[in-house]
């Protein structure tokens, strides 16, 4: 009788769940795509498809053969410039097979009241996060289990549909012909990208200072790590009223409590908004395209305010040349050293892939390409060892021992040439990594020698 009524259940809620996707992709179909529309959404999402260069760009091919081309915007109100990245899972890289042993194994303690009592080897994650910018990628086809994404490079990536987030997002396209067009994702068979026709008016990217408790940033940014453009909407509750105003017409916005925030408009006037996701603790953070560094997350609980500006326009799809292996070398905490092509935490194996690690509260994603050296802490990575990153530029940053530069590090894989098969140095046994400077990179390797 448990049973039978447990299937029930079962059968109900998978039902309910049925009905609900069918309902959100109905609802995606229609052209809401999850974005609420106010009185002057038709002006808005005109001026949108009106953008410059900087914005995604491409041709779409359709399951049952339509075609479409013309400016992008992945999940209808979210990636919208050739700096945005596409995000999705990898459930095993190629360079795993190369390590020795197999996949890597990282020491894990058992305690018991605070004691440590024993310890196993547990093995380390196969399977990694992918990140490409969008002007890093020459064409993305969907596939009823996966995801291929080639990069201008000719790599090809598959990733794991259902963990493959901003594809099945959905899109919008500007189509030159048909107008504005909300695909579901189940209907997308591949989309190319092309370079913009940049006839359009500037983009309207959002672009500022960001304060934060370590430090200033700046750039083109991205609030709540979605909106980006001057058209996209901060909402909030100001006491009962609620309040929906267009980041375009926003001077700086400051962080006044964990849970609100004051805006200053255009205007001069203010106007203290919580009460949603967006105004508070809820908040993913702001991406900041800073070109010392590449991107940087900034958590809500780091930041502190927001001054825009008049940024003008991002990069355009030309100006990220295709990624190239990364060459360097390895020396090991014994002191041998190897040259050669370089694979990253078994993971890694292009400039412009990239380092993912925080320091003072602030998450980096460094593109390879822009690194000169990473010099480890040591053999402990535990307590406040920091390893040095050092740019082409001469930066230089202090990063905290987590991320890419954590225990969960794969190692490195040193193709010499002496041989065909690689040889296998585990993380631990690195002391330090230098990078041989690529010919091209965006952001350009420039800057100066700021130290943090």
């Amino acid at each position: 009788m448990r049973k039978a009524a447990m299937a029930g259940g079962a059968i109900a809620g998978a039902l309910v769940i049925l009905g609900s996707m069918a309902g959100y992709r109905a609802w995606m179909r229609s052209g809401a795509l999850g974005e609420e529309v106010g009185e002057d959404a038709g002006a808005t999402l005109a001026m949108e498809g009106e953008a410059d260069a900087s914005a995604i760009y491409g041709r779409i091919r359709t399951r049952d053969g339509g075609r479409y081309e013309g400016r992008i915007r992945w999940g209808g109100n979210q990636e919208a410039f050739w700096g945005d990245y596409f995000n999705g899972w990898r459930e095993q890289t190629p360079w795993v097979k190369y390590a020795a042993e197999g996949v890597p194994k990282r020491r894990e303690p058992v305690e018991v009241f605070g004691f440590e009592v024993w310890s196993r080897e547990v093995k380390l994650e196969a399977g990694r996060y992918f990140m490409a910018r969008f002007g890093d990628i020459a064409r993305v086809d969907g596939g009823s289990s996966s995801v291929k994404v080639t990069l201008k490079s000719g790599t090809v990536f598959e990733l794991k549909r259902s963990e493959a987030s901003d594809f099945d997002d959905g899109l919008r396209v500007w189509d030159r012909g048909r107008g504005m067009v909300n695909l579901d994702s189940l209907r997308v068979e591949s989309v190319e990208m092309l370079p913009g026709m940049g006839q359009g008016a500037a983009a309207n990217r959002l672009h500022g200072r960001v304060q934060t408790t370590r430090g200033e940033f700046a750039g083109f940014i991205q609030w709540d790590r979605q909106d980006g453009s001057g058209w996209d909407y901060l909402e909030g509750r100001a006491g009962k009223e609620r309040v929906r105003m267009r980041f375009d017409g926003i001077r700086t916005i400051k962080r006044r409590s964990a849970d609100s925030l004051t805006a200053t408009l255009r205007d001069g006037s203010e106007r203290v908004l919580s009460g949603t996701r967006e105004t508070g603790q809820g908040n993913r953070g702001l991406y900041v395209d800073d070109e010392r560094f590449g991107r940087v997350l900034v958590p809500w609980e780091a930041f502190e305010r927001v001054e825009f500006d008049a940024g003008g326009s991002g990069p355009a799809y030309g100006d990220f040349p295709p990624g190239q292996r990364l060459d360097g070398s390895v020396t090991s905490v014994s002191g041998k050293r190897w040259a050669g092509r370089l694979i990253f935490d078994l993971d890694e194996s292009e400039t412009t892939e990239t380092l993912d690690a925080p320091t003072d509260g602030v998450d980096y994603t460094i593109p390879f390409g822009l690194i000169e050296s990473i010099e480890r802490p040591g053999r402990d990575l535990g307590g406040d060892g920091r390893a040095r990153v050092r740019l082409h530029s001469g930066v230089e940053l202090r990063m905290e021992a987590r991320g890419d530069l954590g225990e969960k590090n794969g190692g490195m894989l040193i193709f010499t040439e002496a041989g065909q098969q690689p040889e296998y140095v585990p993380w631990a046994e690195v002391q330090r990594v230098e990078f041989r400077r690529p010919a091209a990179m965006y952001p350009p390797l420039g800057g100066g020698e700021k130290k943090r």
